[in-house]
This record gives C-alpha cells, sequence and structure tokens, in this order.
C-alpha cells in the first residue's frame, strides 16, 4: 500500500493496484467549475516523489466523470505517442503535455476528512470540564457539598426536583448560580465527572474571563456538539454528515450554530436517554448581551421539547436573573442556589491542616491538635461560609518556602469587618504586603489579567523589559492566588475573585491596578514591542511603526475607551517571539 500526500490540495490519497513508477492523476478542485489536474508519481518509501500542476490553460469545464475515458497524449516532442483507453461513444478527456510513465491506473480512492475533525478543529479544548489547560482542576473536597450533589443528581437522571418537602417532575434547565467563590465551578466539575462515569454528560464548557478560547462565546455550541457527538452514538454519524456536508457551519452565527449543530440532530433522535450539557461561569463569558443571547438560544431550543437537559451556572448577575425571571424561561426551570456550608468547611480544613502537619518538614516538633481549636474555628467563621476562603488560606500556608506555623500566625493578625467580601479582601491584601517590589508587582499583574492571552514569566518580562528571573522573583510568594505553569511557564489568576478585587479601588486599595498611568505604561510597552526595527523581513515582526516612542507621552495616547480594544488584541507572545 503507497500513500501519497499532496501539498497543493492537503490531502492524503490511498491509491490501489498501482504499480510503483506509475503515474497517478488526482482532480485537486472538483467542486469547483475549473478542474486543476495534478500528477503524482507513486515510489517506493524513502524516495522523494513530486507533483507537477498543469497550467493555467489545462482545465475542464466540468469534473471528470469517475466513469469518464482518459486519454494521455505526448507531444511532439514527447516523440508523439499517444496511450488511450476509451470504448466506442464514451465520454473522454484529453490532457495534452506533462510527463507520464506508462501503466495502467485502476481503483484510485481519495479519502475524505470527517465532519468529527472538521468539528475538532474549531472547538474550545481548553474549556472541557477535563481539560489538561485548567489544571489543577478545582473539585469539591470528599465528604464535601453531598446533599447538593445528590439533589443535581436526582433531576439529571431521576427526573425528580425536591423542593422542601415537596417532590416534583424535573424541568430541562437548571440555574445554578451563587456569589463569587461560592464553589460553583468545583460543583460543576465534580458532577460532571458523576455524569460521565454514568454515560450521561452531554458535554460541557467551563467559560473564563478573558481567556482567549475559554470566555469566546462563539466556540460554546461547536464544543458542545463535538462532545455530544462522541457522548451519544445515535447523534454521531448525524452531527458528522452535517458538517462534512457545510463546513463553514462551525464558523457562523451562534444562532446557526446552535440550530444546526445541535437543535437539528437532537430532534431527530427522541428515542435516547437525555444527556446533560454543562455551562459554568456563563457571567465571565464576553458581555451581558452575548449571555442573553446564548440563554435565550437554550430557551428556544428547549421549548421544542428535546431529549436534552441543561444545567448552567453563573453569579447572579442582573441581566442574568432578570431573563431567567422573564416570560421566556416560565415552566423551563428551576433556580438552584449555592448554600452557605460552614459544616462543609470545616471539614475541608480540618482535613487540610492534618495533610500539612503530617507531610511539612518543620511541623515535627509542632503538638496537635494544630492549629488550636479557637483559631480553627475563627477561620471557618472568617471564611462567609464558601470555599474561596478555605482554600486560599490553605494555599497560603502550604507553602514548603516557609513554616506553615508562621505562615498561619502572619493571617491572624487581620481584623475582621462586616463589609462585604471584607474577609476575603483583607486576605488578598495580606498576601500581597508579603511582596516587596509593589510597583513592580503591579505592572505584572495589569499584564497578566489585562491580556486576553496566557502569557509567560519569559513573554512577560520580554514585554515590560525586566531582567531575566525578576517575574518568578516577584511572584513566588503568590502562589496562593497565582498558578505558573511548570511545562509552558504561562500564569494564570486561580479565581476570578482576586481580579475582582484587584480591579475594585475601594476593595483593593494601594494594590488597586486600573489606574490610567498602568495603562498608558502597558501599553507603551506593546507599541514599543511593535516598533521593533527588524533586520530581518521574514521573521515574525510587525516591522518599524511610523512615531517615535521616545517622545510619546500620555497626551498622545488616544482615550483609555479607544486604546485598551486596542491592546486588548495584540498578543505579544506573536510581537516578541
Amino acid at each position: 500500500m503507497v500513500a501519497v500526500y499532496c501539498l497543493e490540495s492537503r490531502e492524503t490519497f490511498v491509491p490501489r493496484e498501482i504499480g510503483l513508477g506509475h503515474m497517478v492523476t488526482f482532480d485537486l478542485k472538483s467542486s469547483q467549475k475549473t478542474t486543476t489536474v495534478c500528477h503524482l508519481q507513486v515510489r517506493p518509501l524513502g524516495h522523494d516523489f513530486g507533483f507537477q500542476i498543469p497550467p493555467p490553460s489545462t482545465s475542464f469545464p466540468h469534473p471528470p466523470h469517475n466513469n469518464s475515458a482518459i486519454q494521455y497524449r505526448r507531444s511532439a516532442a514527447s516523440n508523439s505517442h499517444t496511450s488511450q483507453r476509451s470504448p466506442a461513444n464514451e465520454p473522454t478527456t484529453t490532457i495534452d503535455g506533462g510527463t507520464f510513465i506508462g501503466g495502467n491506473v485502476n481503483n484510485v480512492y481519495r479519502s475524505r476528512e470527517t465532519g468529527i475533525h472538521i468539528l475538532h478543529r474549531a472547538i474550545a479544548l481548553e474549556a472541557l470540564h477535563d481539560s489538561a489547560d485548567s489544571y489543577p482542576q478545582p473539585r469539591c473536597h470528599p465528604e464535601t457539598r453531598s446533599k447538593m450533589l445528590d439533589k443535581l443528581w436526582n433531576w439529571a437522571i431521576k427526573s425528580e426536583w425536591s423542593e422542601k418537602i415537596e417532590t416534583t417532575k424535573a424541568l430541562p434547565v437548571l440555574w445554578l448560580h451563587g456569589p463569587a467563590g461560592a464553589g460553583k465551578s468545583a460543583i460543576m466539575r465534580t458532577f460532571a465527572e458523576r455524569l460521565a462515569d454514568a454515560g450521561r454528560l452531554g458535554g460541557s464548557f467551563f467559560f473564563k474571563r478573558d481567556h482567549a478560547t475559554r470566555g469566546n462565546a462563539q466556540k460554546l455550541f461547536a464544543t458542545i456538539a463535538y462532545q455530544l457527538a462522541l457522548c451519544v452514538t445515535q447523534l454521531k454519524y448525524r452531527i458528522s454528515q452535517i458538517v462534512e456536508d457545510d463546513p463553514s457551519s462551525v464558523g457562523r452565527l451562534m444562532s446557526v450554530q446552535m440550530q444546526s449543530l445541535i437543535v437539528a440532530p437532537c430532534l431527530s433522535e427522541s428515542n435516547i436517554q437525555p444527556p446533560v450539557i454543562l455551562i459554568d461561569g456563563l457571567d465571565e463569558c464576553e458581555g451581558h448581551l452575548v449571555q442573553q443571547e446564548i440563554l435565550c438560544l437554550i430557551a428556544q431550543f428547549m421549548r421544542e421539547h428535546p431529549p436534552v437537559k441543561f444545567l448552567i451556572a453563573s453569579r447572579p448577575e442582573p441581566d442574568i436573573r432578570k431573563l431567567f425571571e422573564a416570560p421566556l424561561y416560565e415552566g423551563l426551570y428551576h433556580p438552584f442556589n449555592v448554600e452557605q456550608s460552614f459544616a462543609d468547611i470545616a471539614k475541608y480544613l480540618r482535613h487540610e491542616f492534618a495533610r500539612i502537619h503530617r507531610d511539612h518538614e518543620t511541623m515535627a516538633t509542632v503538638a496537635m491538635p494544630w492549629p488550636s481549636p479557637e483559631i480553627f474555628d475563627q477561620f471557618v467563621k472568617r471564611s462567609p461560609g464558601y470555599f474561596i476562603f478555605a482554600s486560599t488560606v490553605i494555599k497560603f500556608v502550604d507553602d514548603n518556602n516557609f513554616r506553615p506555623t508562621e505562615r498561619l500566625e502572619h493571617l491572624q493578625e487581620a481584623s475582621s469587618s462586616e463589609a462585604p467580601f471584607s474577609d476575603l479582601d483583607q486576605l488578598y491584601t495580606q498576601i500581597l504586603s508579603r511582596v516587596p517590589a509593589r510597583l513592580r508587582l503591579l505592572s505584572i499583574l495589569k499584564a497578566i489579567t489585562f491580556s486576553k492571552f496566557q502569557l509567560s514569566s519569559i513573554t512577560v518580562e520580554k514585554l515590560l523589559e525586566l531582567k531575566a528571573g525578576d517575574v518568578q522573583l516577584t511572584l513566588r510568594n503568590l502562589h496562593s492566588v497565582l498558578n505558573v505553569s511548570k511545562e509552558s511557564g504561562a500564569i494564570t489568576v486561580y479565581h476570578a475573585s482576586f481580579q475582582d478585587f484587584l480591579q475594585d479601588a475601594e476593595r483593593a486599595g494601594k494594590f488597586y491596578f486600573g489606574t490610567k498611568q498602568l495603562c498608558v505604561d502597558l501599553a507603551h510597552s506593546v507599541f514599543k514591542a511593535l516598533a521593533y526595527q527588524c533586520d530581518c523581513r521574514s521573521t515574525n515582526r510587525a516591522g518599524p511603526v511610523g512615531f517615535d516612542l521616545d517622545k510619546l507621552n500620555i497626551s498622545d495616547l488616544p482615550p483609555l475607551a479607544e486604546f485598551v480594544p486596542l491592546i486588548e488584541r495584540m498578543n505579544p507572545i506573536f510581537i516578541l517571539r
């Protein structure tokens, strides 16, 4: 068997019953009116092969039919030899010129890309519940959130919904809502794994604010359709065929994607166990109007009673709540609030403090119980019944570069307040206060959180013109709020509440980085990278731009509303590589 890859068409051809040295003719643009012909010579593995594309004059008004005879005719300069096979009255196609090697060609097949492969190229792989991109993935700690997970299971699998003492038939949409740090994403990932183990997960999409793919709503329905095709056997062929027949469907409007890739296939299959589709962090999608469009499309779909269920998690933002409470969703959904659970927080903290005491080298001489019951209860009460405070405390204390006892004592210095998020804000302030170089820290945090792209420490150093290793040194005490990938070096924020804190002047105080000067400094850095004088025109540099950066000042830049979107779309990874 000989396989041939054609650079022109970017397809692999597998000819059968072709002898070595034979010439194979392929139609490269059979979907168009004019057909270009490519000649490939079959040679043994390890030898070079070439292909010739006839001049523009060599074309056909229509593609040759499978039953058409082909005449190969050499020109006069090639000894005027003609080889042909053409029964009487059978249509023939003649090719003048070219180089041919004798021999008959029979049963030539061309492999065709399936719709699943086309769809795969359009998805946001990072948004799946088990994607490596989101490692370490938040999950519910063992023996926590048990009642909530059981209630979700009854809704999804048993189609039952319990409200106080009454149990009714479950509605097809469930809205899981709660404040920042309530543990919604951990619940959603844990539940997605349970559904996957039971064969009832239809797909998942975990939005992340300002992420290049996870924050892109245009990827949502293509990603869900891809998972539906893989998870539900009855839908695979139909979804694949739709995309194969019209590959452009994966790049159309969300409404078109929803209709062609999800609605049509699901409505054609009524005898399937309803798969459950999970959408997490809808409020972190790219704007209120887009969020509302997604909810409207889902509601319109569910009005047709498809064999599908949707579980949507978000903060209770006014625009999202308003749409769920509108007539469009009447009789379609259950609201489900992520309730405070101090008992679950206590379980989590008790288990994690015991692990730190057991595993950390400096804790061998520290007597148990550690921390003392009084201090332990203090941290349980300071958490507002949600996990973000408790998990951040554990990340801060569990640092191999410091003594856990000293880190815990540092956190005890905080004073509690009645203001919303006060304990969490105080915790973030304490963590950031451990970094001495505040201005450099703010510049780095601004670059990390402002960009829609995941930046590595090396890229940030180049962008801000820092010395090698400066980013690592500056962020070394911030592993409780930032994650630095060991493989790629990409720096990401663990939780959106930290970014909310930094962008709120009243909450962040001296760590507020939304000032105009910081925005201008970042813009200056990006423009300076763009203005790099490139001696080699073939490299991936933007080339010189038409202004002198040394003379650039704040007044030269357009208003924030004008240049901020521009900077957001500039990928420093591309500029600096």
